[in-house]
């Protein structure tokens, strides 16, 4: 019987094909990579403080608030508040699934060296402008006083670099092209925030890298690039915010914000008035976080409470843009058009100046 147990003892563990090895591999480093590449607002928890909001909300507001496809408020029931089978089986909100899916395939291929690149340079070249206007480094102390200005100066950076991409994306035709694709959500959902074209993410990836580093730039000169403390403070404090807001103002219910606070920070419920295709909502409430750069170039927009807001680009073109295939084309085709336009009209000018 010892003899027994000694040799179940030694005996080898399981024995695996190479087929099985090499899938049991892929399959761990899947989920390991396919977990780094969820967004912090995506977790769990994020979710879970989400929807203990959505019931916070839905308690306050006596289940008035959740807004219909058609962006209308309506009174309905806690778990169509929360999670309306309309919205979550709607065509727009699987094309955000497949969209969002084929921007993260691609994102390895750009964002990395995007970030390091632009972000090294304009963190250098911010360091080496100050240190020629006013010579070396005043290698200061940090402390909690230093760590909360540097959090306010990048959120201010950040959200001026957004601000400036993002009306530009709206005002220009060949950018609007490319960010007609996230505007084409005709649902909400938390994972419309990452309803892009792949191509527009480059572009937030630079704008990113800038809108961070130059206060960094700037907080490394002043410490002496001792920065590291108040930097992890920093990005704890900011991803809070900005995860938070990115992903509540991408969902069905309304959370407006008091009017005074409106005028500071953007509420989810000016978002939805941003995605909506009325006249009135054009163009307005472009920042990502604050309220100010709005209120300075004239684009802040604040709604009443439950507001109609109709999401997508409206009855005429919206045609074109439900598919992920029409969404994935979708700007290629555009610029197709004003080539073949311009051509054309440039064609026509000098027939007739001829």
């Amino acid at each position: 019987m010892a003899d027994n147990d000694s040799q179940i003892a030694d005996s080898p563990g399981e024995v695996l094909g190479p087929f099985t090895d090499v899938l049991q591999r892929f399959t761990s480093n899947f989920w390991e990579v396919a977990a780094a590449n969820v967004p912090k607002d995506l977790h769990w928890k994020s979710l879970l403080l989400m929807v203990f909001l959505g019931v916070l909300l839905f308690w306050i507001r006596g289940g008035h608030g959740a807004k219909t496809v058609q962006g209308a408020e309506h009174k309905c029931g806690l778990l169509e508040y929360l999670l309306p089978r309309d919205i979550y089986t709607h065509l727009s909100a699987r094309v955000d699934i497949w969209l969002y899916v084929l921007e993260r395939i691609l994102r390895p291929l750009w964002a990395v060296g995007l970030f390091a690149t632009i972000g090294a340079i304009t963190e250098q070249s911010t360091i080496g402008l100050l240190q020629n206007v006013f010579g070396g480094t005043p290698a200061m102390e940090s402390n909690i006083a230093w760590m909360l200005l540097y959090t306010l100066l990048t959120l201010l950076s950040y959200d001026f670099i957004f601000y400036s991409i993002h009306y530009t994306m709206h005002k220009l035709p060949a950018l609007w092209a490319l960010h007609k694709i996230h505007h084409s959500a005709e649902v909400l959902t938390p994972l419309t925030r990452y309803r892009e074209h792949f191509l527009s993410g480059p572009i937030w990836a630079a704008g990113a890298a800038i809108g961070y580093s130059i206060p960094a730039g700037v907080f490394a000169y002043m410490f002496d690039g001792g920065i590291t403390q108040v930097t992890v403070m920093n990005v704890g404090v900011f991803t809070l915010l900005f995860g938070f807001n990115g992903a509540f103002r991408h969902y069905h219910v309304a959370f407006h914000y008091p009017r005074w606070l409106s005028k500071w920070l953007q509420s989810p419920a000016m978002h939805h008035t941003h995605h909506s295709y009325l006249p009135q909502h054009w163009d307005t409430n472009m920042a990502a976080v604050t309220s100010i750069y709005d209120r300075i170039f004239g684009t802040l927009y604040i709604p009443e409470k439950d507001e109609f807001t109709p999401w997508g680009i409206g009855p005429e073109k919206q045609g074109e843009h439900r598919t992920f295939w029409q969404n994935t084309v979708g700007p290629f085709r555009d610029w197709y058009r004003m080539l073949t336009t311009r051509n054309n009209t440039k064609t026509q000018t000098d027939t007739f100046n001829t």
